[in-house]
């Protein structure tokens, strides 16, 4: 289906689910946070999602997309840090909520990516992921994602700054 092999299929199915909790996630609580259910299902579907991309090599070998699991399981240990240590002082809680947030940007990288270059079946909307209409869309995603980390700090700024 698609040209996706059942690893394929798999690794669709769960970081779909990832994108949904973390999508609602966002909206429902302003941030991603393993404190609350959606929170743990976005965070262990993230990681399922890279750990299942890792023997996905319909491309050819090891490429971008497994450089990008790295990353995300990365930037997963930095927030997990954040949350259980004080390394990164006062800033913690922001690094926690950004790096969360960037998860989130991780995965709609290959969203669109794989979308865009799959469907509709038989005439994709571009021809390979080197297309610049891609690079566009990840530079748009991209601002998305830092208008919203910087609203994200701005909020956790202003829910410890003492009322007076």
């Amino acid at each position: 289906m698609f040209g996706l092999t059942s690893l394929g299929l798999v690794h669709t199915a769960i970081s779909l689910v990832a994108v949904a909790a973390g999508f609602v996630a966002l909206c429902r609580d302003g941030r991603i946070t393993p404190g609350n259910t959606l929170g743990r299902v976005y965070l262990w579907t993230t990681v399922l999602t890279c750990l299942t991309g890792f023997g996905i090599f319909q491309h050819g070998g090891f490429g971008k997309p497994h450089v990008l699991g790295i990353v995300t399981l990365l930037v997963l240990g930095v927030a997990a840090i954040a949350a259980r240590t004080r390394w990164f002082g006062r800033a913690s809680a922001a690094v926690e909520t950004v790096s969360y947030s960037a998860t989130f940007f991780f995965h709609m990288i290959p969203a669109i990516t794989e979308t865009s270059t799959r469907l509709p079946a038989g005439a994709p909307l571009l021809p390979n992921a080197d297309a610049p209409e891609l690079q566009a869309a990840t530079a748009g995603l991209f601002v998305l994602f830092a208008i919203g980390a910087a609203w994200q700090v701005l909020r956790l700024r202003r829910a410890v700054a003492p009322v007076g």
